[in-house]
């Protein structure tokens, strides 16, 4: 079984003003996979990333990332971690090349020019070494900030909100380089609110909420286990209420009357659609058309949320 790289144990944030940000989170994140962690604004995803990364002290908890305590060995579990933040934070006078050389530096590595310009090559940057931050676009300027985030070569990548208001291409750009790194053994632990990309991305994702972790899973496990699916029924005739009498199938009408709605459970053995299609006819309620579709993360977030509010 594979070591984790990251463990957090008791890990909890109060302020001085009495507001708990995180509340005793316990989390084991594993070498080489990719981790999303999703919440709505003020859940606590930045707070849990800004302790794991020294720039906010924990009221409580451990914390070890590649078998360094964060707090008692703080430079050596540092040095291990490369971060992307929200907010950009880079001197806007200096240039791309000496920006990134220099985190690299800062962190008491030579200015290896071969791995920066690599760095610099797979994020479209390299033409643009020589110019200044400040000459930059917005998107550029979000590729520096990645840049510097892998300029000592950590062996966990925290990516907030990497992808929230940025260009389509850097977008794409930046999923083909996690995974690229993610094939040479980094870490990935990302917090986004683009929801499709968690999903097609991740290994494993992490629910936070109101300072709580919710639950954390494979996410096909957690697909599986929490995900619905939808039997759409378009009718022959629009009704204004559903049938009495179909209760226990807990029907609804959606598309002003023209569609009747079935939720269901995929894994139970007896989904009920045999039952209710027989009733359905034994009422004379005709349909034309049926189709089904499944819950995506996005409706299982959404209703986790709402469900533990």
């Amino acid at each position: 079984m594979t070591e984790p790289i990251l463990t957090l144990s008791g890990v909890s944030k109060t302020y001085k003003g009495g507001f708990t940000a995180l509340h005793g989170v316990d989390l084991a994140i594993n070498k080489g996979e990719i981790f999303a962690l999703l919440g709505p604004n003020g859940a606590g995803k930045t707070t849990l990333i800004s302790i794991i990364c020294g720039i906010v002290t924990p009221s409580t908890g451990t914390i070890h990332v590649g078998g360094h305590d964060a707090i008692a060995d703080y430079k050596a579990a540092r040095s291990l971690i490369g971060l992307v933040p929200q907010e950009l934070s880079v001197d806007m006078f200096e240039t791309v090349l000496a920006t990134v050389t220099f985190s690299r530096r800062l962190f008491g590595r030579s200015g290896h020019s071969a791995y920066i310009e690599q760095v610099l090559r797979d994020l479209s940057l390299w033409d643009k070494r020589d110019n200044k931050i400040m000459e930059l676009s917005g998107g550029m300027k979000r590729r520096v900030l990645i840049a510097k985030a892998l300029a000592h070569e950590p062996e966990v990548l925290f990516l907030d909100e990497p992808t929230a208001g940025v260009d389509v291409a850097l977008r794409r750009d930046m999923w083909k380089l996690v995974h690229a790194l993610r094939e040479r053994g980094t870490t990935i632990i990302l917090t986004t609110h683009y929801i499709e990309e968690a999903e097609e991305m991740a290994d494993r994702v992490g629910v936070i909420n109101k300072g709580r972790l919710l639950l954390v899973d494979d996410k096909a496990a957690l697909m599986q286990k929490l995900g619905k699916r939808e039997l759409d029924l378009t009718l022959v005739d629009t009704l204004d209420r559903v049938p009495a009498g179909l209760e226990q199938w807990q029907l609804s009408l959606v598309n002003e009357g023209r569609t009747l709605r079935y939720v269901f459970d995929a894994t139970q053995e007896d989904t009920g659609i045999p039952s209710l299609l027989r009733e359905l006819s034994a009422r004379h309620v005709a349909f034309k058309d049926l189709e089904t579709s499944k819950s995506s993360l996005e409706d299982i977030f959404v209703d986790l949320v709402e469900e533990r509010a």
